[in-house]
């Protein structure tokens, strides 16, 4: 038997966000393999294995997949929102490129899920219809310093900047040196959203500024989006303001 290996984003919360071809691949799989807290995302169904582990462990994660697609499994290991984007994706080919090259000729399948960027700017309305970027916060796999380059070279570009993972226990205070950097270049009254946990019981999101965001109400559940120079906001009586960005260049 032919092992398979789908890589499957969940998208940003519950079973309403996950596609049609990911509840197919998830059905199949013989194991499930992943971040303990996407493993239990995953509906349960008889005679499949479960495979959970810690979060920083990706590259462990991606090589227990792969050894059992090579015995001829069919698995799926899931990652939140898009598999693609600061996930497992790049995992698996990193495991690959480093790995036996028999893995090379593997079965391997990408199934996109929603990000939480796209999540996000459902919710805020269009801030992503112009040239956009996304940038991590976490310094684990690089440096602050070229976090700091990336920032100001975004800036300077005039991009819709998101980011993701803004804020954890071990760095609270590098979202606020994040804004700092940010304010050396953009105006304080640029806009700034704050999608925190979209789609999840305790949804909010919070329309602000540079100048006047609070990094305190900010954690690794929030999708944060930095305005362009073309970002609009939309006034809106009884409702939260709507939010984009022109389509032309200014």
């Amino acid at each position: 038997m032919n092992g398979v290996l789908y890589i499957v984003g969940l998208g940003p919360a519950d079973e309403r966000w996950l596609t049609l071809e990911a509840q197919h691949a998830l059905a199949e799989a013989q194991d499930i393999v992943g971040y303990e807290p996407y493993v239990a995302r995953v509906p349960q169904r008889d005679g499949q294995t479960r495979i959970a582990s810690d979060n920083r462990v990706e590259i462990d994660r991606a090589r227990e997949a792969l050894a059992r697609t090579q015995q001829g499994r069919i698995v799926a290991i899931v990652s939140g929102g898009d598999p693609g984007v600061f996930a497992m994706a790049a995992a698996v080919f990193e495991a690959v490129d480093n790995g036996p090259r028999e893995w090379r000729e593997l079965d391997i399948r990408i199934i996109p899920g929603v990000s939480a960027m796209q999540a996000a700017a459902a919710r805020l309305g269009a801030p992503l219809g112009h040239d956009f970027c996304a940038i991590s916060l976490s310094d684990n796999l690089k440096s602050w310093e070229v976090i700091e380059k990336r920032l100001e070279h975004a800036a300077r570009g005039d991009f819709v900047i998101t980011f993701y993972n803004p804020a954890s226990r071990a760095r609270p205070t590098r979202i606020a040196d994040a804004f700092a950097l940010l304010r050396r270049f953009l105006p304080g009254e640029t806009f700034v959203g704050l999608a925190k946990s979209v789609g999840r019981e305790k949804e909010e999101i919070i329309l602000t500024s540079l100048e006047a965001v609070d990094p305190a109400q900010i954690d690794m559940s929030t999708l944060v989006v930095i305005g362009a120079s073309g970002t609009r906001r939309i006034a809106r009586a009884n409702a939260r303001d709507w939010v984009y960005t022109s389509r032309k260049a200014p």
